[in-house]
């Protein structure tokens, strides 16, 4: 059929056949484009270094609440920690006391897992309990209320001279030591614990204290305090026989616990920066750079106290810190401090100081004799003020379905 301009029409309105063979030509390309993007990506991905693992969580770390001991006295020493002071009240009797350590304990254990306590109403807050520890201690008043016969160092510590002691950061009935990696952790399971206390004590001081950060320095490195010392060097090693002998009470109700000494010591750290650095280290008895005694050069060194300078002096004078805490040996403790920073007022620069707790099995044995040393001839009486005391009895740990203070209250 021939059209009227001349041209020749198929007489179809559909695709030719040519057209047909040029896109199926296309199509084909299209797939085989597909196909070997597909195997360029399966190969990519094979060749591809694995995506790095998920760093651990710090905060998923767990220290078990139940055992002989309690946790928070050999336990490596958490960045944060807050010491709470409670009074009881007048009508809580023994019974009492049993309901108040029963209900502690349990909600510790759950806060130690990482679980929320029993009427926790922001349990999103305790999923992360970063080492969490919670210790508790045992005064005078406590023991008396309970029926039970006090060790007879469980009384306040002798008068010292160089104490300014306020009762608002002294004694108390019960100790409650909270400390963690995270002090999100710290203030929420203190809020917790508090709560469960509040129908049987009143709060009579609390004590926040910090370390460094966790990771910020190896494990097993010694604290420092805000004068820049090195603070517990000769700490017995915890898990040795040492440690056990210096810590651990054999004794009746109080066999697998120990005693605590928590001393507020004040620094005055804007009269010691007048200090020349000769001349703190005279006064510690050790080097600042890396705690070694002044006749050593690593911190573990064994001080020379019978080594003298050329012209015949002490090169460890005896007003030295570390020759006073030393005695004749006989007395040790197990230091585990944390350091506090508070506002400054008027004109000052700094008030911060040092939570002092220590541990031992006796403190009229170990402790006292130490501390009378030091009051009486310590060069950093000059710059440290004691403005708080207080001694308790930590009992023994206790199993799962147990109590701490069961030794004592049944």
């Amino acid at each position: 059929m021939t059209a009227r301009d001349g041209r020749e029409h198929t007489g179809r309105s559909g695709p030719t056949r040519r057209q047909l063979l040029f896109g199926g030509a296309v199509a084909g390309v299209g797939a085989v484009t597909a196909v070997g993007a597909d195997r360029a990506l399966e190969a990519a991905r094979a060749t591809a270094p694995d995506p790095p693992a998920e760093a651990p969580r710090h905060g998923a770390r767990t220290v078990a609440f139940h055992g002989v001991h309690q946790a928070g006295v050999a336990t490596a020493a958490q960045a944060h920690g807050t010491f709470l002071g409670l009074d009881l009240r007048d009508d809580v009797d023994r019974d009492g006391l049993r309901r108040l350590m029963r209900i502690l304990s349990d909600d510790a254990a759950r806060l130690t897992r990482g679980e929320a306590a029993l009427a926790d109403s922001e349990p999103e807050l305790a999923v992360d309990p970063a080492r969490l520890t919670v210790t508790f201690g045992f005064g005078p008043r406590f023991v008396a209320r309970a029926e039970g016969v006090a060790p007879a160092w469980l009384k306040p510590l002798p008068e010292f001279t160089i104490d300014r002691l306020l009762p608002e950061l002294s004694d108390g009935d019960l100790l409650v030591q909270v400390a963690a990696d995270d002090p999100l952790t710290v203030a929420h399971a203190c809020r917790m614990l508090l709560k469960d206390a509040r129908s049987f004590t009143t709060v009579r001081w609390v004590q926040q204290g910090f370390r460094r950060a966790y990771g910020t320095t190896r494990p097993g490195t010694t604290m420092r305090n805000l004068f820049g010392q090195v603070d517990g060097t000769v700490n017995p090693e915890p898990g040795t026989a040492d440690f056990d002998e210096v810590v651990w009470s054999t004794d009746g109700w109080m066999a697998g616990g120990t005693s605590a000494v928590v001393r507020r010591i004040r620094m005055t750290l804007d009269t010691w920066d007048e200090l020349d650095r000769s001349g703190r280290e005279q006064s510690v008895g050790r080097f600042l750079s890396n705690g070694a005694p002044l006749t050593g050069t690593d911190e573990h060194d064994e001080p020379d106290f019978e080594a003298t300078t050329p012209v015949g002096f002490p090169v460890i004078g005896d007003f030295a810190h570390v020759r006073r805490a030393r005695g004749d040996g006989s007395e040790r403790i197990f230091r585990r401090a944390y350091n506090y920073d508070d506002a400054p007022t008027g004109a000052e620069v700094s008030s911060s100081g040092l939570i002092f707790v220590s541990f031992q099995a006796d403190v009229d044995r170990q402790f006292t004799p130490m501390q009378r040393r030091l009051a009486e001839l310590d060069l950093l009486n000059e710059w440290t003020v004691p403005i708080g005391s207080s001694v308790f009895a930590v009992p023994p740990g206790c199993d799962e379905g147990g109590y701490v203070g069961e030794t004592l209250l049944t």
